[in-house]
């Protein structure tokens, strides 16, 4: 697997990822089907495809990504979806998140 293909790969899993844990809220407690199963379907596909990322990708270079890029994702759906609007220290935060995802994946020595 080459290097490109390794973060196309943790693209998917951070997609999965989102959707597992934004139809977290829906599941409600897992008591509703539909959501439970979509949540545990997602999340199981996005460790399946991680875990073959990470054969290419350290591992906190792999879990930096899908972190960042989930926490991220799933505040704006958390502002779309239920107006959870957050505040400045927050949305600072949320910066140094990125900030810090871009110089893990600038300055790691991964060759192609």
């Amino acid at each position: 697997m080459s290097l490109t293909q390794a973060y196309i790969l943790l693209a998917i899993s951070i997609i999965l990822e989102i959707t597992a844990t934004g139809y977290l809220k829906a599941t409600e407690g897992f008591t509703r089907w539909i959501p439970s199963l979509i949540s545990v379907v997602a999340i199981s596909g996005c460790m399946f495809f991680m875990s073959h990322v990470m054969k290419i990708l350290p591992v906190g270079v792999t879990y930096a990504t899908w972190s960042g890029v989930g926490i991220v994702a799933l505040t704006l759906i958390g502002i779309i979806k239920y107006k959870q609007i957050p505040n400045l220290a927050t949305l600072f935060g949320l910066s140094l998140i990125v900030i810090g995802v871009i110089i893990v994946n600038l300055m790691n020595d991964i060759k192609n």
